[in-house]
């Protein structure tokens, strides 16, 4: 499906302020085209503790709907993450690609803090949001981001839109990010259930993008590393078409290159209706004392103008 950007009052609208829904135009049929990227990657080292002990499989593929792919899959400077850009004609994809090459050149020298990222993020949507002012054939593009910066014993989570990060620890499988999306709100507001909100005809329609406003709020999460944890970066173009069960039993496999083609062929066996793409991180390095295992175990949400330490 295709996504939609909703302003801060449409949406508080459409979330139960008033309970009318509004239809989105139907998308027309795009015809069927299969292009596929894949590899495996190790990030360039920022610093060499945070990042020479990560193992990297991604993957992105246009799907069987799309003509084109408007994903943008980010790795550079230990940066790991994944843009879904939206927008007419090719809008979504100047926008995640844009947000791809202004977040590897802002973090070249930059050591991996929270608020470095938010500051680096917040430049990079003023561009954006600048370079659809002076072209009108860009009006309304912009760009999901859920994107990963690892320190030496922390993981930095800054989240925009409705891609998602997930984390296997221990067994567990936890979605670590939450979305900026109108369904999400009513999930979170009780209003929804979730098995309502995954075949909800506005699960597409985002409250939150980088480069649609002058001004962009990203979450920013502070989670301790541990050796042997599994992370998965997706856009919905994965999470939106296999469930978090599924997802779960993948992330158990042993290899992690398998476990991002099994997720690629689920999508696309499921219908592969958007674009997909997917990062999967194996992490060898971790907390090195107890205490630092403990700080570990729950996330730290940096709220914006707020140091973590």
């Amino acid at each position: 499906m295709r996504k939609f950007n909703l302003t801060s009052k449409v949406a508080r609208r459409l979330a139960g302020l008033d309970r009318k829904e509004e239809k989105a135009a139907p998308a027309a049929q795009e015809a069927a085209a299969e292009q596929r990227t894949e590899g495996a990657a190790q990030p360039a080292n920022q610093e060499k503790k945070s990042t020479e002990s990560l193992r990297i499989a991604w993957r992105t593929d246009i799907g069987k709907v799309r003509r084109s792919n408007q994903d943008a899959v980010i790795l550079g400077n230990g940066l790991a993450g994944i843009a879904d850009g939206m927008g007419g004609h090719n809008g979504g994809e100047i926008a995640s690609c844009g947000l791809r090459g202004g977040l590897i050149r802002e973090t070249e020298h930059a050591k991996p803090e929270a608020e470095t990222l938010r500051t680096v993020i917040e430049k990079v949507n003023r561009e954006l949001w600048e370079q659809q002012k002076t072209d009108l054939t860009l009006s309304g593009m912009g760009t999901t981001l859920t994107v990963m910066w690892p320190a030496p014993t922390e993981m930095i989570i800054a989240q925009v839109g409705d891609s998602r990060a997930y984390l296997m620890r221990d067994g567990s499988f936890r979605q670590m990010t939450e979305d900026h999306s109108m369904v999400a709100d009513l999930v979170r507001r009780g209003i929804l259930t979730e098995e309502q909100a995954a075949c909800h005809p506005m699960r597409n329609y985002i409250t939150r993008a980088v480069g649609t406003d002058e001004q962009v709020e990203a979450d920013i999460t502070v989670v301790g590393r541990r050796a042997g944890d599994r992370w998965l970066i997706c856009s919905d173009g994965l999470h939106g078409l296999v469930n978090k069960t599924e997802l779960c039993r993948m992330m158990e496999m042993e290899n992690i290159e398998e476990a991002a083609n099994a997720m690629l062929e689920a999508a696309l066996n499921n219908g592969g209706r958007d674009n997909i793409s997917l990062i999967v991180m194996e992490d060898g390095a971790g907390a090195s004392t107890e205490q630092d295992e403990a700080e570990a175990s729950e996330p730290l949400t940096v709220p914006a103008g707020e140091e973590t330490r």
